[in-house]
C-alpha cells in the first residue's frame, strides 16, 4: 500500500455516501427555501438573513465537494488478515517500559479517530507501523521524545 494515497473503510465510504444524499437533497432546500425568504425581505445589501444563508450555502457546497473529492480518490480497503501492518488492520501494540497493551486500527486520515483507536495511516505512529510484522519493534519521534512500540499481534 501506498503511504500517499487516501485511504477509506466501506464503513466511512456508506457514512460518506449517506452524508452526501442529505447535503444534495434536504439540506440544500433547506437552505435554498431560507435563501427565498431572505430575498423576500428586501434589501439584499443590508439583509442579515440573506448573508447568512448565503455564507450557509457556500459552506456546504464546500462540504458536498469534499465528500464527492474524497469518495471519488480515496482507495477502499477492507479489515483484512495479513502478516503486515497495512491500512485496515487491526493491531495490538506495547509501548516500551509499560505493561499496558494497546489495540489501534490504521485508518485512512479522513477517519482517525484516537477516542476510537483509529490511527491515521499518515500519524507518526501509522507511518512507522506500516509494513512491519508481529514481534517488529517500531520507533518513531514524538512531542514528548522517542517513542517504541513492539507490536504483539496483527489481526
Amino acid at each position: 500500500m501506498n503511504a500517499e494515497h487516501d485511504y477509506i473503510t466501506k464503513e466511512k465510504k456508506q457514512e460518506l455516501e449517506h452524508e452526501l444524499a442529505e447535503l444534495r437533497g434536504p439540506k440544500r432546500k433547506e437552505i435554498l427555501e431560507a435563501l427565498e425568504f431572505a430575498k423576500s425581505l428586501g434589501d439584499l445589501s443590508e439583509n442579515a438573513e440573506y448573508h447568512q444563508a448565503r455564507e450557509e450555502q457556500g459552506k456546504l457546497e464546500d462540504r458536498i465537494s469534499k465528500v464527492e473529492y474524497i469518495l471519488k480518490e480515496s482507495i477502499i480497503v477492507d479489515k483484512h488478515h495479513s502478516n503486515r501492518v497495512e491500512v485496515g488492520a487491526t493491531l495490538s501494540v506495547q509501548k516500551e517500559g509499560s505493561k499496558e497493551k494497546k489495540t489501534y486500527q490504521i485508518v485512512g486520515s479522513e477517519e482517525a479517530n484516537m477516542a476510537e483507536s483509529k490511527i491515521s495511516n499518515h500519524s507518526p505512529l501509522g507511518m512507522a507501523l506500516l509494513g512491519k510484522q508481529k514481534g517488529d519493534t517500531v520507533e518513531f519521534k514524538s512531542p514528548s521524545g522517542m517513542v517504541k512500540y513492539t507490536i504483539l499481534a496483527i489481526e
